[in-house]
């Protein structure tokens, strides 16, 4: 999370959307500085918050699910900067590296897993993610598809003349094809079970070529009902310990993918 006195704006990292980007380039030359931790949630920032630092101009990104599992699968698959066999990342250690990406982790390097295979095994309830704690709340939501030009677009609403295009940073090292192309049909329909909802809510439309059904009502219900759950949990339940986590891991955002809090 990243907090301009100066110019009077808050930036809510949502993992996997470009957060690390443009938190570093509004620290470097927008004046922003870090607080709390780098993926804290906006209630957190409220608890605290004078009445001023309430009116802030509140910013936020957003990713289509079907890239975001890509490139979330590759991070597991390289283990994107040796996070997954460094002790000092582990969740129990400080870090942010939970039991569930362990799993993942070594599930894909034993089994040399594709990303259907993975898929099939580690996604099944609807996905979801943290800008549910607060959507209604924020003045503007950069999606990763256009991060550059939006990234623009928000300086511009907040009223700060662009120093230089957003730079590239934290990039997953992949395969150079469209991320479209990870999804055989064998998958399509489950992961229109998974990401319907959640892309339906946002905006976001699947590839024309796909069959085209409707997302599952069924889907849409539990999108809905887990996501009543979801909220307390994030909001109340997650950061108080290894009980709760267990009792609420079928809640967690992207059916079990837990998001990754990294201090500052």
């Amino acid at each position: 999370m990243i907090i301009s006195h100066k110019h009077k704006y808050l930036f809510v990292a949502i993992p996997h959307t470009g957060s690390t980007a443009i938190s570093r380039e509004l620290c470097e030359n927008y004046g922003g500085v870090p607080i709390l931790r780098k993926h804290a949630y906006y209630h957190e920032f409220l608890a605290i918050a004078n009445a001023e630092e309430k009116t802030y101009f509140v910013f936020v990104g957003i990713r289509n699910p079907l890239d975001e599992a890509i490139s979330l699968y590759f991070k597991y698959k390289t283990n994107h900067k040796g996070n997954y066999t460094n002790p000092e990342r582990l969740r129990k250690n400080g870090g942010f590296v939970t039991n569930a990406d362990l799993r993942k982790f070594n599930f894909i390097k034993n089994t040399n897993a594709d990303f259907p295979t993975y898929f099939k095994r580690f996604r099944t309830f609807p996905y979801d993610n943290l800008i549910r704690l607060s959507h209604k709340e924020f003045d503007f939501v950069i999606r990763f598809e256009n991060l550059r030009d939006d990234f623009a677009q928000a300086l511009r609403l907040i009223g700060i003349e662009q120093k230089r295009p957003l730079p590239t940073v934290n990039r997953t090292a992949r395969k150079r094809r469209d991320f479209l192309s990870y999804y055989t049909p064998e998958i399509h329909e489950r992961a229109k079970r998974v990401f319907g909802p959640f892309m339906k809510k946002w905006g976001y439309d699947f590839p024309p070529e796909w069959r085209d059904d409707p997302v599952p009502w069924s889907s849409q219900l539990l999108f809905y009902v887990l996501g009543v759950f979801r909220k307390f949990y994030w909001q109340h339940l997650k950061r108080r310990g290894p009980f709760y986590a267990r009792f609420f891991k079928a809640l967690k955002p992207g059916s079990g993918v837990s998001s990754k809090g990294m201090r500052y």
